[in-house]
């Protein structure tokens, strides 16, 4: 078994979807990055990759790649679970929490966690995702932007590795 953690923060911006595990959620302003910048999808990529000891997302996809310009992260994390399959790891569970003040996005995390375990190809209950606010205070009570953590339990199906 090996444990991974993952973070993630983009800025919001005017001109963009705000896109959060997978689930575009009507807003006047989106996450700015070179992807969809979904910070959810960003912080459990991140995760699962460490709990594999395969590095981060910056490593396997870089934002100067031209080719990964505007790419849904959803599409970044069935990547991640492949070199996951290809290393003989599979997910036992993930646990998350998206920290955003405005817009609350509570009512759309049953979802978020269908997009993700559909992505990963696991069941809804393995994939937990929370959300908080800043409470009005830092970068995220002034909505400024919006960040995400999220921790993964992985096991071995090779050789013990």
């Amino acid at each position: 078994m090996r444990v991974g953690i993952g973070y993630d923060v983009h800025r919001l911006i005017e001109g963009r979807k705000l896109i959060i595990g997978g689930v575009e959620i009507p807003f006047g302003k989106g996450l700015s990055g070179h992807s969809d910048a979904d910070v959810l999808s960003h912080a459990i990529a991140d995760a699962l990759l460490g709990a594999a000891a395969l590095g981060n997302i910056g490593v396997h996809f870089p934002n100067d790649d031209p080719a990964l310009k505007n790419i849904s992260s959803l599409a970044l994390l069935k990547r991640v679970n492949d070199l996951l399959y290809k290393n003989k790891w599979q997910i036992v569970n993930i646990d998350s929490t998206v920290s955003i003040e405005r817009p609350k996005i509570a009512s759309q995390i049953d979802l978020m966690r269908k997009n993700l375990a559909d992505t990963l190809g696991v069941s809804p209950d393995r994939v937990s995702v929370k959300a908080t606010t800043g409470e009005g205070l830092g970068f995220i009570g002034g909505g400024d932007g919006a960040a995400a953590y999220a921790v993964a339990l992985l096991k071995s199906t090779g050789d013990g590795s």
